[in-house]
């Protein structure tokens, strides 16, 4: 029986994914001008769901930006060649998520709607974002959401990251329920991994920059992929009843 639910937030609750993928791609531009923001947005799907220096990382191997990112080290006082592409990409992206048009217009409202229901049937909520916590609070502060949660938990809270389960085994102990009794809402691969390994239920919402990653993992009786996300609530009673149907016939 599920006893609580457990959302992530980039992709999940906003579309945050594509305002990062912006960033990355004009910080990426800013370096190398022969590159277009269409191909480093592009490139960013393979990262999704990873940590802010995974994707670093991964994008300027890809385009070769590591020497160009490690010449602005010393104007913004880091020792890593990501950290300085990362710095770049902060100044736009905070400003966009800093914004309550764009954000209200990124945010997912089935998603959303699903967190407003469970939450008012009473059922524990957490949250367990790769974002940094002053991200997903700015997130949350201008949609006015932080209140929705019981328990948040943001990279900076686990050595580990995402498709490690450490984050939602922190959750669930925080929230005081047994793995098998928590439903996960995600939108990405290396989420789902994550879900499963820590022996949750997941229901996987795609979005673009996930969907091929997300039908390329194998399938697994403990989740659901929706391609369409208006047929979210529906498909999260089914699995509920499902669940109860199986657990009852095991008893």
């Amino acid at each position: 029986m599920i006893k609580a639910f457990i959302f992530d937030l980039d992709g999940t609750l906003v579309q945050t994914e594509a305002l990062k993928a912006e960033s990355y791609a004009r910080a990426a531009v800013e370096l190398d001008g022969g590159l277009t923001e269409d191909e480093v947005v592009a490139a960013f799907k393979d990262y999704v769901g990873l940590s802010r220096k995974e994707v670093a990382e991964g994008l300027l191997k890809r385009f070769n930006l590591g020497a160009k990112a490690a010449a602005r080290m010393k104007e913004f006082g880091v020792s890593a060649s990501w950290q300085a592409f990362v710095e770049i990409r902060l100044k736009s992206y905070f400003q966009m998520i800093s914004n309550p048009e764009i954000l209200k217009q990124h945010l997912c409202p089935y998603n959303y709607g699903l967190l407003k229901k469970v939450r008012s049937e009473g059922y524990p909520t957490g949250l367990g974002t790769m974002s940094h916590r002053e991200e997903a609070y700015r997130v949350m502060d201008v949609l006015g959401i932080a209140d929705d949660f019981d328990f948040v938990a943001t990279i900076e809270d686990v050595d580990r990251g995402k498709p490690d389960p450490e984050i939602y085994n922190l959750l669930a102990g925080d929230l005081g329920i047994e793995h098998d009794d928590c439903l996960v809402v995600e939108d990405s691969a290396s989420g789902v991994k994550a879900a499963l390994a820590a022996g949750m239920y997941c229901m996987v919402v795609t979005t673009d920059y996930t969907r091929a990653g997300v039908h390329a993992l194998p399938p697994s009786p403990s989740m659901r992929v929706l391609d369409d996300a208006t047929l979210l609530i529906p498909a999260v009673d089914e699995f509920m009843r499902e669940l109860s149907g199986t657990r009852e016939s095991a008893g």
